[in-house]
């Protein structure tokens, strides 16, 4: 009768200890400045084979996350880890692009719809589809920011999610709110828009675009008298843009004869268009008290007929009033 051998425990290995740990340690520290993840191309010029990649992913100890993406000390790409995996799955030359580039530069008090991730492949190289990810093919980049993510600059990226925004009010919002987050100059807005030859809502955007770099200046005496008249309304007998001491622009519209007076604000520094909400409701108070509307330059942009519906409100009323 055979006798069974005792059962022993695998000896522990210093050897494979020592391999385990340095390979964590090289790990970590390449997905340090990437949020959790490493490519393998990065995670192979530190030191490691591909034996050793396999090794962690096989062990559990990393996760494959995509052809070229590890998650070290992450196991799904969420939050800018997210970010880095969208650009480095997509293609070759990817970066973020639009509202993910303007979000990857710090703006702030923004979700994207569907939270979507959006990038831009050159055209000429192959691209990859996501899930989550929308993918453009530009035949040129423009600048690029590559400290960190990889992205276009803001100029770029804002004038980008305006064109690829769904409305024209989510196109006016992003270019305000990118001004007014001091993420992207006035003047390099204006510049990058003169270098745009085609866009799907160019005549709106360079309304808009002139609105926010020049206040409301951009509106001139002729503009707003074309909108009385398209509306049936009497024009303006004096109109006289001023600057206040704080060197806010604005439009002084007066109707003599009527006691009605109209202040168009330029450009404030308020958060997206909630000033265009705010001057509607106030209105609708003012008309049944006072004579004086305040009307948010980008309003006659996004929402003119509201705007001048009460315009021509406080006009029959002036009337009203007068004949009494």
């Amino acid at each position: 009768m055979l006798t069974p051998m005792p059962q022993t425990r695998p000896r522990f290995s210093p050897l494979r200890a020592e391999v385990r740990q340095r390979r964590a340690a090289i790990g970590r520290a390449v997905a340090a400045d990437h949020d959790g993840v490493a490519t393998r191309r990065a995670l192979r010029a530190a030191g490691l084979t591909d034996a050793d990649l396999r090794g962690e992913v096989e062990a559990g100890r990393w996760h494959r996350l995509g052809r070229r993406t590890l998650g070290i000390t992450v196991s799904e790409p969420v939050g800018r880890a997210r970010l880095w995996w969208a650009v480095w799955e997509s293609g070759t030359g990817a970066v973020l692009d639009g509202v993910s580039a303007l979000l990857a530069a710090g703006l702030a008090h923004w979700t994207p719809e569907n939270d979507e991730v959006t990038v831009s492949v050159p055209s000429r190289n192959r691209s990859h589809a996501l899930p989550g990810v929308h993918r453009h093919a530009p035949r040129h980049i423009g600048n690029t920011v590559t400290a960190g993510l990889p992205r276009t600059t803001p100029a770029v990226a804002a004038i980008r999610a305006a064109q690829w925004a769904r409305t024209d009010r989510q196109a006016a919002t992003i270019l305000a709110m990118t001004v007014q987050q001091r993420l992207v100059r006035r003047h390099d807005l204006l510049d990058r828009w003169g270098e745009v030859h085609r866009s799907r809502r160019g005549p709106f955007l360079h309304e808009v675009i002139r609105d926010i770099c020049a206040g409301a200046e951009s509106l001139g005496e002729l503009d707003f008298a074309r909108m009385c008249r398209a509306h049936g309304l009497p024009e303006p007998s004096r109109q006289a843009v001023r600057r206040g001491a704080r060197g806010r622009c604005y439009l002084d519209v007066y109707w003599d004869e009527l006691g009605l007076h109209i202040e168009i604000d330029g450009f404030q520094h308020q958060l997206g268009l909630a000033a265009v909400d705010d001057a509607l409701r106030q209105n609708e108070i003012a008309l049944a008290k006072d004579v004086t509307l305040r009307i948010p330059v980008l309003g006659l942009r996004t929402n003119p007929a509201a705007f001048m519906a009460q315009v021509a409100q406080a006009v029959e009323q002036a009337v009203r009033d007068g004949a009494a």
